[in-house]
């Protein structure tokens, strides 16, 4: 066999000789030098030799005390650590554990850093608004915000709300907040009046903070008819709207960073809300802080000077996750509005003005892209992206494909998994290895991560089942609020399967030491006893040219559950029983016959979360005439009734 031919200078990424590898490493490239400089550090620091990343792994789930309190030290943590590593109940107690119990840091200090003149900020707004914020200018503007809050009355353990788009006052808002100790908590300017009641209605903030608009689809959009009813329904202390001037007559001046222990309360996230009320899920800022620093210095390789990039809103745990790149020496690029406006090209314009090295966006973008037939390599340059990161629902092999055929070769595409839950992933990537199509890479650093079965017995290799984490790890929740008992708490992630994480995902193991996410599994079909994910199905139907986009739920029906297939049509197609048959042949030949549905109907639109995520579980509800508890937590609960009574279900 003939050697390979040596990489092209610059060259990031090379063909991989192996089945079902799109692409790998090149040697002679430094990639994932920050998982190469970590490994000397615990050589020379801690006497630990590791032979790669698969090496690291088995000892940071072996040790995950002596772990967590090495990325303190290696990543520069300002603040002090402590002696103690770890306290807690054991394995079977993995909520008790709390890791560096002495320590003390303040999470806005180290995400702000010092007051340079480097970037820390690049905003761009949909109608063409750019703006650049140096560190030096965010320490100004979080200062101000300060004594806005100190004259206010706020004070460690208060909570400030921010009802914001995703602009640099925002992020501003946040390290203000964190600096006092006070817990911060966001929603999207999309959501309405009740929608931001049913979420900081339960947290009682003490101030408020507003936008007048917000650009999303080529329209301004104003919110201001909403904030009187929201700020009279909080009864907050101050409503403060966001508008030009509005720190006219706070001066500048240094940061309070006030000295917190490791377990105090930095976030309030929110689940989705579909099923009721979201609950409140308490987020500790040490636990988030070195959870956010492996995912990104290790997993992603963000360096400093890098620019990361995650299209998100701040209704979502990756607006949080994107900030926290300020940790690392990077700058946050920040983008509000549609990512499709004037045209699926927006997102790649911006990773050419902003010279972005991580490039975010989730399956559903990449899925968009594909049907509208861009190909950003012939059109852009997007020489500085060396990482492209994919979430919010399972990225398919054929996603795979578009991103290296169509966007660029010499790139690691990582799919993440993780969520709201513990504001970061479970599963991640891995640059040191080669991508497989539809694989995601790795489990996460420090986290023992298993497939397991309904008792929490490990499922074997290409097997189904629960994706758990049989080990405790930091930025698990502090808890939830106004939950007595922890009662909701345990109930979520403990009490599911004894002993370990239950996470909520349907997945597999890979025989290369990969994850496959086959969707949600309280969402999961059950035909006949068989339990099937949704994710085979989709990439089969999703890929058809005739086909938009598809959701699949399980009914009720004759004493069984069927599986039900509603289809969004593309343009100038429409669903007849030869497309019918067409669908049913892919799903039986590239799945197998339990996963044929028994009813395939069309719908106009699918109802999504305001993080652009289709909510299986609400269209179940609907189809089986069941109330959805809280429409609210929708972008489009209108499109709910086109499920309930359909025509088709009769049949």
């Amino acid at each position: 066999m003939n050697a390979e031919p040596p990489p092209e200078p610059g060259e990031l990424w090379r063909p991989a000789p192996e089945p079902g590898e799109l692409w790998r490493p090149a040697p002679e490239r430094a990639a994932g030098a920050n998982l190469a400089r970590f490994r000397d550090w615990l050589r020379d620091r801690c006497g630990l030799h590791t032979d790669g990343f698969e090496d690291l792994h088995r000892w940071s789930v072996e040790h995950p005390e002596r772990f967590w309190a090495a990325v303190w030290d290696f990543c520069g943590i300002r603040g002090e650590r402590g002696e103690r590593l770890i306290t807690g109940g054991g394995q079977l107690e993995l909520r008790h554990t709390r890791f560096l119990p002495d320590a003390v840091l303040n999470a806005a200090e180290n995400l702000l850093g010092d007051p340079t003149d480097e970037p820390a900020l690049l905003f761009r707004d949909e109608d063409g608004t750019a703006i650049d914020v140096t560190r030096a200018e965010l320490h100004d503007m979080t200062a101000r915000i300060q004594k806005l809050l100190t004259e206010t009355g706020v004070g460690s353990g208060d909570r400030v709300a921010a009802w914001m788009p995703n602009r640099p006052e925002t992020c501003a808002v946040m390290l203000a907040a964190a600096g006092l100790g006070a817990v911060f908590s966001s929603t999207s300017p999309d959501f309405g009046i009740d929608g931001v009641l049913d979420r900081f209605g339960q947290i009682e903030p003490a101030v408020l903070f507003a936008a007048g608009h917000y650009n999303y689809g080529g329209r301004r959009r104003d919110c201001r008819d909403r904030l009187g009813p929201i700020s009279a329904g909080l009864a907050v202390r101050r409503t403060v709207l966001v508008e030009p001037g509005w720190l006219d007559g706070y001066d500048a001046g240094p940061v309070q960073f006030r000295p917190l222990g490791f377990d105090h309360p930095w976030y309030v996230l929110y689940s989705s809300g579909t099923t009721g009320r979201p609950k409140c899920i308490v987020h500790r800022a040490g636990g988030v802080l070195l959870k956010h620093l492996v995912e990104h210095r290790l997993h992603c390789d963000v360096r400093p000077g890098d620019r990361v990039f995650y299209y998100t809103t701040t209704g979502w745990m990756m607006w949080n996750w994107l900030v926290s790149a300020l940790a690392g020496g990077a700058a946050a690029v920040l983008y509000d509005g549609s990512p499709a406006h004037p045209d699926h090209n927006r997102l790649f314009d911006l990773a050419d003005d902003a010279g972005v090295t991580l490039f975010g966006t989730s399956a559903k973008f990449i899925d968009a892209c594909g049907k509208a037939g861009i190909r950003p390599a012939d059109t852009h340059d997007l020489s500085t992206v060396r990482t492209i990161t994919s979430t919010g629902s399972t990225l398919a092999p054929e996603g795979f494909d578009w991103v290296y055929e169509n966007v660029k070769a010499d790139v690691h595409l990582a799919s993440i998994s993780g969520g709201t839950d513990l504001c970061g992933c479970l599963v991640a990537g891995d640059p040191t290895a080669p991508v497989r199509r539809g694989e995601i890479q790795r489990p996460g650093l420090g986290l023992d991560i298993d497939v397991a079965d309904d008792a929490g017995r490990p499922r074997p290799v290409g097997a189904e089942g629960e994706l758990v984490c049989r080990n405790p790890f930091p930025s698990m929740p502090l808890r939830f609020w106004d939950d007595p008992g922890d009662a909701r708490y345990r109930a979520a992630y403990f009490e599911r399967i004894d002993g370990v994480w239950h996470h909520g995902d349907f997945a597999a193991r890979t025989p290369a030491g990969g994850f496959v996410i086959s969707g949600r599994s309280d969402a999961t079909l059950n035909p006949g006893g068989v339990r099937i994910g949704t994710a085979e199905i989709y990439r089969r139907v999703d890929a058809m040219p005739e086909i938009a986009e598809s959701i699949a739920v399980g009914q009720p029906h004759g004493g069984d559950t069927r599986v039900v297939l509603f289809v969004v049509m593309a343009d100038r197609h429409r669903l007849d029983d030869r497309l019918r048959a067409e669908i049913s042949k892919r799903i039986r030949a590239g799945v197998s016959p339990h996963h044929v549905p028994a009813v395939i109907a069309a719908v106009p639109d699918i109802p999504r979360t305001r993080s652009g995520k289709m909510t299986e579980l609400a269209v179940r509800d609907a189809v089986a005439g069941r109330p959805v508890a809280n429409t609210e937590a929708l972008a489009n609960p209108e499109a709910l009734d086109h499920f309930r009574d359909h025509p088709d279900l009769s049949r």
